[in-house]
């Protein structure tokens, strides 16, 4: 029986390798639309910069920065997992024109060609991740050597993106605007959710394996705090929610969040959408024009409101 017993192991292992390695470097692909093609769409008038900065935990991270009116507010755009900063990039695009807010569009880490990381934790490292944005957004400078971006922060992010930055937001009370669009209830919910999509696997066994698998794998320090208790800890901005019925299982967790936050008369849910950002990266026609216009005009009234700290002043 020992030979068997060894075979069996040796499978198991290799199988539950394949599994984990495969989901935690997502499929990548060329981007939708970079700054140089859509210049040649749009014409020369918009202005993209590639920047990278450092990550909490010493690793790079790059973006595409769209610089605002000197002391305009600031909004960090985050992707799905599976995605990269190009399937927000019109967004960013529209945000910029019709508020000169200063816009950046980061890859997660494991995400995008080339990837600075290889590797996705599912939104534990990526909230660290946006926390670093943040700082990169605060010590912008303009050419006269003054701060760019005022003190109103926004994050906008799908799924992996969403999770993340409510992660940030939970740990950086000086955020001021959320919009969450379609996100998991954990960590687990998304990462089993891949592994099926990935490797076609979704069996009670299989998924027993792959959460010891994935544990196993990031030596004990994989975080799979559940979104709803992260949400708790976030008592201050406006919070969007986002999701509709093309979002599949996304929809009932993120209408499910919007009695976890503390204070629920800062949150609005709007659950039945005919598209999310989610469903489609680079929203067109009269239900993506819809889609970004609320996004759009929630950022724009919420983050023009002066925060408590510069009210003071």
């Amino acid at each position: 029986m020992l030979p068997i017993l060894l075979v069996v192991s040796v499978f198991l292992v290799a199988a539950i390798a394949w599994i984990i390695y495969g989901v935690t470097r997502p499929p990548r692909q060329a981007y939708l639309v970079t700054p140089q093609s859509f210049a040649q769409i749009s014409g020369p008038g918009l202005a993209v910069t590639d920047e990278t900065w450092a990550n909490q935990d010493g690793t790079k991270a790059r973006g595409w920065l769209l610089r605002g009116t000197e002391g305009a507010p600031a909004i960090i755009l985050l992707h799905r997992y599976g995605a990269d900063r190009s399937w927000v990039f019109n967004l960013a695009v529209k945000l910029h024109e019709t508020t000169n807010f200063t816009i950046l569009c980061p890859d997660l880490r494991g995400h995008g060609l080339n990837p600075t990381v290889q590797w996705t934790s599912f939104g534990s490292r990526e909230g660290d991740d946006v926390l670093s944005a943040l700082e990169f957004l605060r010590g912008l400078k303009t050419p006269g050597n003054q701060p760019q971006v005022g003190q109103q922060l926004g994050i906008y992010g799908i799924e992996l993106g969403g999770y993340a930055g409510l992660r940030a937001a939970e740990r950086d009370q000086k955020v001021r605007a959320l919009v969450l669009d379609s996100l998991p209830e954990s960590p687990d919910q998304l990462f089993l959710a891949a592994v099926k999509s990935a490797r076609g696997i979704d069996t009670p066994i299989s998924q027993i394996l792959a959460r010891i698998g994935i544990r196993a794998y990031f030596l004990g320090r994989y975080d799979n705090t559940a979104t709803c208790d992260v949400a708790r800890g976030v008592n201050g901005p406006r919070i969007l929610l986002l999701s509709g019925p093309g979002a599949d299982y996304l929809r009932a967790s993120t209408a499910a969040l919007a009695r976890c936050f503390p204070s629920p008369n800062n949150v609005e849910a709007r659950t039945d959408l005919a598209l999310t950002g989610y469903q489609q990266p680079s929203a067109t026609g009269e239900q993506g024009e819809a889609y970004d216009r609320q996004v759009i005009e929630f950022f724009d009234r919420t983050l023009r409101i002066p925060s408590p700290e510069a009210a003071q002043q």
